[in-house]
């Protein structure tokens, strides 16, 4: 027996909620894909077979709902006037507003295996499935990834 779908969210919004801020980058987009997320799943919640994953199947939902909101904010009419923007209060490891700033410097490709796999909690199969890539080639970005990561967020001095 499947559990409630409010466990469900308390249980797997956070590992959600990473991966749409590590995809999409801006923290509102994120936000908005989250809440996608969830809507599209309580609407699937009934039909869906008790024996599925339910952390990857709701990440591969955000992913979806991330590429939706890329679509419209492609589609959408650029602003003449610069709006304040505010940081966000959910989804980041911590408050540490700089290795977002060090997840979103990476390469497309490495983001997405970093975001899938280390923060969705994905295996590389799926990562790979997800990006339209081979499992070799997910391990490999995301440790280049991962390497880029320490390198840059290391101390001065600290053994790398």
């Amino acid at each position: 027996m499947r559990e409630p779908f409010e466990q469900a969210v308390a249980r797997h919004g956070p590992a959600v909620m990473r991966v749409c801020r590590a995809v999409l980058l801006d923290a509102a987009d994120a936000e908005d894909a989250w809440s996608e997320t969830f809507l599209s799943a309580l609407r699937a919640w009934p039909e869906l077979p008790a024996s599925t994953n339910v952390e990857a199947w709701l990440v591969r939902v955000a992913q979806r709902r991330a590429i939706d909101v890329i679509r419209r904010r492609s589609r959408a009419p650029l602003p003449v006037e610069s709006l304040p923007e505010w940081a966000s209060t959910a989804g980041g490891p911590g408050a540490d507003v700089g290795l977002w700033a060090e997840v979103a410097a990476l390469p497309e490709k490495q983001r997405l295996a970093v975001a899938y796999h280390y923060l969705g909690g994905l295996p590389h199969a799926e990562t790979a499935e997800l990006t339209g890539s081979t499992p070799a080639a997910v391990r490999r970005a995301a440790a280049d990834g991962v390497a880029t990561l320490r390198r840059t967020l290391a101390p001065e001095g600290a053994d790398r």
